[in-house]
């Protein structure tokens, strides 16, 4: 078993553009159209492609002879433990403590996870849930390729990751919303449209995961995610705390929540595209009055998308879009996940290597998903999604800090797509008791073996950290940093 580490990226699922209308670099002259032409299927396609992904499937319905799933109960867990290393002289499956399954949330969908006991066999160790973005991106990209127990080598042998969080806590990876990765429906309505199905399918999955593993029913709890969990983890954070308060099922332990390069507040964070953009020089000053010309209408749409929600808010991510869309144009072929990178056509990382690896027959029986296609990320349920897209997820942030719910809002500085910059200023801006104090807090380095590697700024349950050297995917980018980053902060200690 080799222990080369990995030269494949990591990303972090998420936005594409539209970018029809721009083709020339904007002059203080051109008018801008006042609409954008909107294509969700070729927007969702460029994002698999960027990632070098190509699913056979748009997403998992299933259709056909499946029969192996047919002992499967609603409501219920089907769990077994695995071990990816076969005969080799790793621990063996019951001392590695990995485990794989599916929960049935009704008769026809079935959703997957990966759980992983701490490494380090401290079993009051915390439980994290990661939920990874896209919408509809599979969260073994963040397993294989960010912070989970692996990574995968190029010739699909595996390493050891040295900052994998199972190091400091025992962690979920789920397939949500129904259809990505190996998770699975044959009725195309089990795919969620909005943050209460999906919060309300992983909250009936956390239930039985718990009732399943009592022993870690009294260990806090945390629920963490990047990218368009920035939607997610916030709803499903309110739905466990509105749960535990009106005593039903178990109580989940649920001490707090963490954001890295989210979209939570996009009526805040779309205006804030351009000053990014200029102070890192992808754009002129000229280039960003003009472009500020669309900010008034996309504010406008955003407004009228929470008030009244449905296709209004496929109009007002168009009209935001126009913004990011703008600036690309001028910026040219930078990664928008790493303003640091380029990308090499449509390609901006290579992620290839995880479907072939999952896709493997070996491996599927290990994990014992049958005949299952692994679908890294599914165009179907990206477009499911879109009219949740422009919803403000801040909304309940304030009520879980006032009930002494810990947040953590973190950034890697180089990310243009889920900048720094929009994400602290959604933090700053929400009205809590503490916002006067939190704007006030002073701004104090994050130190990694005594040399800064984030600034950050914290009061009460409240925490923002930018951090140094890292662009979208920070578990990626500054693993070591990550890792102590979760544990400093579960612990207290981010501070």
């Amino acid at each position: 078993m080799g222990f080369s580490e990995t030269s494949l990226s990591l990303f972090l699922f998420f936005i594409l553009f539209s970018s029809s209308y721009a083709t020339s670099r904007i002059t203080h002259q051109q008018r801008f159209p006042s609409t954008t032409k909107f294509s969700p299927n070729q927007r969702a396609e460029k994002l698999i492609k960027s990632f070098n992904l190509f699913p056979k499937e748009p997403v998992n319905i299933i259709h056909g002879d499946y029969s192996f799933v047919d002992h499967f109960v609603p409501g219920k867990i089907v769990e077994k433990k695995f071990s990816f290393f076969g005969d080799s002289d790793e621990p063996s499956v019951d001392d590695l403590g990995h485990h794989a399954g599916y929960y049935s949330l009704s008769k026809s969908a079935r959703m997957f996870y990966f759980f992983f006991e701490s490494r380090n066999g401290t079993k009051d160790a915390p439980v994290v849930i990661w939920l990874t973005g896209g919408p509809g991106c599979s969260s073994e990209l963040a397993l294989f390729y960010e912070n989970g127990p692996f990574k995968i080598n190029n010739d699909l042998s595996l390493s050891w990751n040295d900052y994998g969080w199972d190091k400091g806590s025992n962690i979920i990876f789920v397939d949500q919303p129904i259809g990505t990765g190996f998770s699975y429906s044959s009725n195309d309505n089990d795919i969620p449209h909005d943050e209460t199905g999906v919060s309300n399918d992983l909250y009936d999955f956390l239930q039985e995961f718990f009732k399943q593993h009592p022993e870690y029913v009294k260990n806090d709890f945390y629920i963490t995610g990047e990218s368009y969990a920035g939607h997610y983890v916030p709803a499903l954070a309110s739905r466990v705390h509105r749960g535990n308060k009106d005593n039903k099922g178990i109580i989940i332990n649920l001490k707090g929540f963490a954001i890295g390069n989210g979209l939570t507040n996009p009526g805040i964070q779309y205006p804030a595209y351009t000053q990014f953009a200029f102070d890192n020089k992808l754009i002129t000053k000229e280039d960003q009055t003009d472009i500020n010309s669309l900010i008034p209408s996309c504010l406008d749409a955003t407004k009228t998308c929470e008030s009244e929600g449905g296709e209004s808010c496929l109009t007002a991510l168009n009209q935001c879009e126009q913004i990011t869309s703008n600036i690309l144009t001028i910026a040219g072929n930078i990664n928008y996940y790493d303003i640091r990178k380029t990308c090499d056509g449509p390609l901006c990382y290579d992620f290839s290597n995880l479907e072939t690896l999952l896709n493997k027959k070996t491996v599927r029986d290990a994990l014992g998903v049958g005949n299952i296609e692994f679908v890294s990320c599914s165009k179907v349920v990206y477009n499911a999604m879109l009219q949740d897209w422009m919803r403000n997820l801040e909304v309940d942030i304030p009520s879980l800090l006032e009930d002494g719910i810990k947040v953590l809002i973190y950034a890697g500085e180089f990310d243009f797509i889920c900048n720094w910059l929009g994400n602290s200023q959604w933090v700053h801006s929400m009205k809590w008791s503490g916002q006067k104090q939190f704007v006030a807090s002073k701004t104090v380095q994050f130190l990694v073996d005594g040399r800064q590697a984030g600034l950050l700024n914290s009061y009460g349950p409240l925490s923002f950290l930018k951090v140094n050297g890292a662009g979208h995917l920070v578990p990626m980018d500054q693993p070591k940093a990550a890792l102590q980053m979760l544990v400093n902060w579960i612990e207290g200690k981010l501070v």
